[in-house]
C-alpha cells in the first residue's frame, strides 16, 4: 500500500522536492503552502496522487483543516513533514523580540502544532513517521544565525522527547539536519535583522555569505529528498540524519569540541556533589 504524506511548505525548496520524491516512490501527497496556487505545477505532475491545501502553520484552523483534508482524501496519514519556514540572519542584540517570536511561531510552534494534530491518527493506526526538517544549525550555532538556530535547537529538543514518547505506538521521528543546499534559503525568504555597526566584527562574514549563497550551495535538494524518502522506508533509520558533507563535518567537529570540553573540566564538574 502506498504511503500518504502531509508536507508543509511545498511551494519550493525541500518541501517541493520531498513531494516529488514521495510521488516517485509511488506514494500519495497532500501538499500544502500558504498560497496553494503556487502548487499548481506540482499538482499537475502528481495527478490523482496529489491534493493541495492552504496551510499557514501558525493558523490553528488551517492546521486542523489540512489534517482533515488528508484523511478525507486518502483515508490515512503515514508521514508528516514539517518543512515550512525561512532563514534569518542577525546578531542577537540586533534582533527585535518581535522578530524572534515570529520565527519561533513558524519554525517551532507551527511544527509542533502540525505534529500534535497528526499524532492521534498515527497512534490509532499504530504506525507513521514524523519528519522534522531541522538543520545542521540544530546542532551548532554560528554567529549571526542565533535566532534561526534557536528555532532548530528547540525543534530538536522537543522531537527527541517525542521520539521516545511515541515509540511504544509504532510511530517514529526523523530529525533531518541539512547543510547548505541549493534552495532559496539565502534569497527573499531569508529574514535580515537591522544592523549595529559594532557587530561587523563578528557577523559581517555571515551576512556576506548569505548575500552570495544562492546558486553556490553544494547540496542537491532532489538528492536530499530521495535520502529522506529512503530513511522513512528504512527500519534502521537514525533519529538524526545529517545531509551534506558540510553538515557531517560541522556536526562531527561540534561533537568533538563538546567532548573535549567535557573531558577537560570533568574533575571540576564531578567535584560539585554534596559532602
Amino acid at each position: 500500500m502506498s504511503r500518504v504524506w502531509l508536507i508543509t511548505g511545498c511551494s519550493s525548496g525541500f518541501g517541493r522536492e520531498i513531494a516529488l520524491a514521495a510521488l516517485a516512490a509511488g506514494d500519495r501527497v497532500l501538499a500544502t503552502a500558504r498560497r496553494p496556487e503556487a502548487l499548481a505545477e506540482l499538482q499537475e505532475r502528481g495527478g490523482d496522487r496529489v491534493r493541495v491545501a492552504a496551510l499557514d502553520v501558525t493558523d490553528a484552523g488551517q492546521v486542523d483543516a489540512a489534517v482533515k483534508s488528508a484523511l478525507e482524501e486518502f483515508g490515512r496519514i503515514d508521514v508528516v513533514v514539517n518543512n515550512a519556514g525561512n532563514g534569518s540572519v542577525g546578531a542577537v542584540e540586533e534582533l527585535t523580540m518581535d522578530e524572534l517570536r515570529a520565527l519561533m511561531e513558524v519554525m517551532f510552534f507551527g511544527a509542533v502544532a502540525v505534529t500534535k494534530a497528526v499524532l492521534p491518527h498515527l497512534r490509532a493506526q499504530g504506525s507513521g513517521t514524523v519528519v522534522q526538517i531541522s538543520s545542521m544549525g540544530g546542532q551548532l550555532s554560528p554567529p549571526g544565525y542565533g535566532a534561526y538556530c534557536a528555532t532548530k535547537y528547540a525543534l530538536e529538543g522537543i522531537s527527541e522527547a517525542l521520539a521516545a514518547e511515541v515509540a511504544p505506538f509504532g510511530v517514529r521521528v526523523l530529525i533531518v539536519e541539512p547543510g547548505a543546499f541549493r534552495t532559496e534559503f539565502g534569497g527573499g525568504r531569508m529574514h535580515r535583522s537591522r544592523t549595529i555597526d559594532a557587530y561587523a566584527a563578528s557577523t559581517s562574514g555571515t551576512r556576506d555569505a548569505v548575500e552570495a549563497m544562492d546558486g553556490t550551495q553544494p547540496g542537491d535538494p532532489a538528492k536530499a529528498a530521495a535520502a529522506i524518502v529512503r530513511a522513512v522506508g528504512s527500519a534502521d533509520a537514525p533519529l538524526h540524519l545529517a545531509l551534506g558533507a558540510d553538515a557531517v563535518e560541522a556536526i562531527r567537529a561540534q561533537h568533538e569540541s563538546l567532548a573535549a570540553d567535557l573531558a577537560a573540566w570533568e574533575d571540576i564538574s564531578r567535584a560539585t556533589a554534596l559532602g
